[in-house]
């Protein structure tokens, strides 16, 4: 599971990593929901905050109110398949607050990118 905070965290959490740097696109964060939003028109992508993966069993996972989002390493999303069957582009999928389905964004084709072509 994944928590996204607004502020780089004064000390290490007990479990999990704290990640810093993503771009999302297609999407916001809106920072005020703490939740996903619609993109403004012209622009392509917005910052993520610290996000903090922490380690949960599958099963103790609600997915209500979530948008399971790619993180891809670039943003072409393609790259050679690996044995796993994913593209070697793709690096994990990332759960965050959404008020929409997964469908909504989906359709706009959002994913999280740890860089971006500038």
């Amino acid at each position: 599971s994944s928590g996204i905070n607004a502020e780089w965290p004064l000390r290490p959490g007990e479990d999990g990593v704290y990640v810093h740097g993503l771009f999302i696109e297609g999407a916001i964060w809106d920072r005020t929901e703490k939740m996903m939003g619609e993109a403004a028109p012209k622009i392509l992508y917005d910052t993520i905050p610290v996000v903090w993966l922490k380690p949960a069993e599958k099963k103790n996972i609600s997915k209500e109110g979530i948008y399971e989002a790619p993180v891809y390493k670039t943003s072409e999303r393609r790259g050679t398949l690996s044995t796993t069957g994913h593209s070697t582009n793709f690096v994990m999928f990332m759960m965050m607050k959404s008020d929409k389905p997964q469908e909504h964004w989906v359709n706009r084709g959002v994913a999280l990118l740890t860089q971006l072509d500038d």
